[in-house]
């Protein structure tokens, strides 16, 4: 298996999971970061829902591509799912947070393998956010590096 550089699959967008991450989850400083993660069992699958008796054969079957799928388990997520953030209390204009993001996210995605593996090793997920709170636009070194050592902290929150 070659290395996975992919973003999109681990991004951490429900409102729910996210809050959760918030409320029950622990956290730690590391300037100019404060990290927010949830480390999890994953729940055994779920028994299939019952489905009622078949039809009469005088109705009609509907395709059940064209069937909403309602009350759908979601899509299975990944081992690791992490979300980026920045205060506009520090930094009133978009560009800017959105350019810190940007920085978090890459140094996150070139350095996240180490705690991938371990997360599938022990077989547990986790739900991490980091937050920016320094109050200067940082340069990319100092993103990669802090981020760096905030993924070596959460590895070692694992064993």
């Amino acid at each position: 298996m070659g290395h996975d550089f992919t973003w999109k699959k681990e991004k951490l967008k429900s409102r729910k999971r996210i809050e959760r991450v918030f409320k029950e989850g622990k956290s730690f400083s590391l300037f100019p970061f404060r990290v927010y993660f949830l480390l999890e069992t994953p729940a055994p699958a779920s028994l299939p829902p019952v489905t009622p008796a078949a039809p009469p054969a005088s109705t009609t079957t509907l395709n059940p591509s064209l069937v909403p799928n309602r009350g759908a388990t979601p899509p299975p997520r990944g081992p690791l799912q992490a979300g980026f953030g920045a205060t506009r209390r520090n930094f009133k204009k978009a560009v800017d947070r959105n350019r810190i993001k940007r920085l978090s996210r890459e140094g996150y995605r070139l350095q996240k393998e180490p705690l991938l593996r371990k997360l599938q090793e022990k077989g547990l997920t986790m739900a991490v956010f980091f937050i920016y709170t320094g109050r200067e636009l940082p340069d990319y070194p100092t993103v990669t590096e802090k981020i760096g050592v905030a993924l070596h902290k959460l590895i070692k929150e694992i064993r």
